[in-house]
């Protein structure tokens, strides 16, 4: 990979919004990593971009066309790119993708999984409220 890992590569789209690692807690018997571990740090990542977006407090109202790639093994650095696709009146939808780069591997980028995650935007009191404008 002639790129540095930081970057944005022509396999994925997005901004990177977190990047953690993958430990041992975080496996099923068969010592992959769960997929709803996977699954909340899209959420993270996804409520991040949201948040930015809104311009304050969002929350997860619906995920939707996950699909899971490949496995995700303890030591792999878990990259989640996120994408919005839409905004609406007080919600939007993103994208997420994830991408790890592979504890045996470094250089070997890998897309694991993607989904898209909706959000709406809260106010103080916990009720809907407009997205303002970009």
């Amino acid at each position: 990979m002639s790129k540095d890992s930081t970057d944005q590569s022509e396999n994925n789209h997005g901004t990177l919004s977190i990047r953690t690692l993958a430990m041992p807690a975080d496996t099923n018997p068969a010592g992959d990593i769960f997929g709803g571990w996977l699954m909340s740090q899209m959420d993270i990542a996804g409520g991040i971009a949201a948040h930015a977006r809104a311009k304050g407090r969002v929350a997860t109202v619906g995920v939707e066309a996950m699909t899971f790639h490949r496995p995700v093994k303890v030591g792999d650095v878990v990259c989640c790119y996120t994408d919005i696709v839409r905004v609406g009146k007080t919600s939007m939808t993103i994208s997420v993708e994830v991408w790890t780069l592979k504890a045996r591997d470094p250089s070997e980028k890998v897309k694991v999984t993607e989904g898209l995650y909706t959000y709406v935007a809260l106010d103080d009191e916990g009720n809907k409220r407009p997205i303002p404008e970009a």
